[in-house]
């Protein structure tokens, strides 16, 4: 059924734009982008690491002076067939896998009951924060870690959200959200980066693992969000302060319950996986000095209770009169911890661009001990009249603890040649090599130094 529905809205879609005439009359705006994303290990026997196509629709529309619509559809073919039986090859979608998906759908009203209200119902991105694309303060959104390469990629929240504009240039925005949306988590290749180390008890080897996902209740109380913005600028300098109240859409491990598998130690763990509703105080800023782009963000995470997780180990004490359990607390309510990026950027005289970035804390870490420290630096500089960018230097540095650098660190160099074919099209061939040792994010991809190869048609 779900299917053909999105068939049916594909067609929907053609239909309404199919001519230009169609367009004019209607006043209906088509424009969107093709691409193809391919992506080959270094390895010896190079296996293919990612195989996207994707085709982006933009549809605009002014419907009065007063309302407008805009929504962005994904149509995908990604990733390899997913077939194991011969009986999976009658099932199209196994031999050919796809998708779409609805990245933003909404209704704008400018001006909405009063001049300075604007007004916007439907599915929507919330865009807070200065600095490029790595937002602290940037979390009513649920993240999109499907590419871990694509930093910064949110899916759009059925929400209702508001800006009001006051006459000495600031504004105030506020949002709600009915529902919950988890993150959706890093596929293929990159599916268990994010997933934590398990430390096991002296004298016990892990052998297996399985959890249920405890979702919030879906209620009004228990699943919503909300947030509001104030935004002004003084000095040269734009700024805002924001509040947002919303679930951290990565899950954590509130229970586990540990058995034993046989005599030699192995063990299965059972968890429960919950969800971590925040308080979350934001800041940021964003100047110019000398020509140089400068900007700055903040964020203080405060849980709305202390967030503890159960260890149980009563399977292998079953004489005892009690449960044998253990508590961990690994946040408390009344200790925030702050997530924080500086950055800045520059074009020199001979047209080339240099874009630094210092991240302390990334999406999936939490609590003060365990934000780490990242550097993230590019430089292009274009060639041929604008026909090629080459980007030399491009990638980051990753410190996971200061007085061990030598085995805790990663190293991301990620070079890349962009070749603009003509206005809409251009070409670009990338490499990412990783190396690092310790448990970190990026160190655990270093065997997956790879070639990427893509191509943008824009209409």
């Amino acid at each position: 059924m779900k299917t053909k529905l999105y068939f049916a809205m594909v067609a929907a879609i053609v239909a309404l734009s199919s001519t230009v005439s169609a367009q004019i009359e209607n006043n209906l705006k088509l424009s969107g982008e093709l691409q193809t994303d391919q992506r080959l290990l270094l390895n010896d026997d190079k296996d293919w690491a990612w195989n996207e196509l994707r085709l982006t629709l933009n549809l605009d529309k002014q419907i009065s002076s007063v309302y407008k619509f805009h929504s962005e559809l994904w149509l995908r073919n990604i990733g390899e067939p997913s077939v194991v039986t011969s009986g999976d090859l009658f099932n199209k979608p196994f031999v050919d896998p796809y998708n779409l998906e609805i990245r933003d759908a909404f209704v704008q009203a400018n001006g909405f009951l009063l001049n300075n209200l604007d007004l916007i119902i439907g599915r929507q991105q919330i865009v807070w924060g200065t600095a490029d694309r790595l937002n602290p303060t940037n979390n009513l959104n649920p993240h999109d870690l499907e590419d871990i390469l694509d930093f910064g990629r949110k899916r759009g929240s059925d929400a209702v959200s508001f800006q009001y504009y006051f006459k000495n240039g600031y504004s105030v925005q506020g949002v709600f959200i009915p529902s919950f949306q988890p993150a959706n988590m890093p596929v293929g290749l990159f599916a268990n980066v994010l997933n934590p180390s398990i430390d096991m008890p002296q004298g016990m080897v892990l052998k297996s693992i399985s959890d249920t996902l405890i979702m919030p209740k879906n209620s009004l109380k228990e699943s919503s969000a909300a947030g509001f913005r104030v935004k002004g600028f003084a000095r040269g300098i734009d700024f805002s302060l924001s509040y947002a109240w919303c679930y951290d859409g990565l899950p954590y491990s509130s229970s586990n319950i540990l058995s034993p598998v046989d005599v030699m130690g192995g063990t299965h763990i059972y968890s429960h996986l919950s969800f971590i509703r925040n308080h979350i105080v934001g800041a940021d800023f964003v100047t110019s000095i000398a020509g140089a782009g400068l900007w700055a963000e903040a964020a203080a995470f405060m849980p709305e209770n202390d967030i503890v997780m159960t260890t149980d180990l009563s399977a292998f004490f079953p004489a005892s009169p009690v449960p044998v359990t253990q508590d961990s607390v690994l946040l408390k309510k009344n200790k925030p911890y702050l997530k924080y990026v500086i950055g800045g950027d520059y074009f020199f005289p001979d047209g080339s661009y240099l874009n630094f970035q210092y991240l302390h804390g990334f999406i999936h870490e939490r609590g003060n001990k365990a934000l780490n420290d990242y550097f993230f630096l590019r430089y292009e500089k274009n060639l041929f009249n604008d026909k090629i960018k080459c980007v030399p230097i491009g990638g980051g540095f990753i410190v996971t603890d200061w007085k061990n650098i030598e085995k805790n660190y990663a190293i991301v160099y990620m070079p890349e040649i962009v070749y603009k074919v003509n206005p809409n099209t251009e070409l670009s061939l990338a490499c990412s090599f990783f190396d690092g040792k310790g448990q970190n994010l990026f160190a655990g991809l270093n065997k997956y130094d790879m070639v990427m190869f893509k191509m943008k048609y824009s209409f």
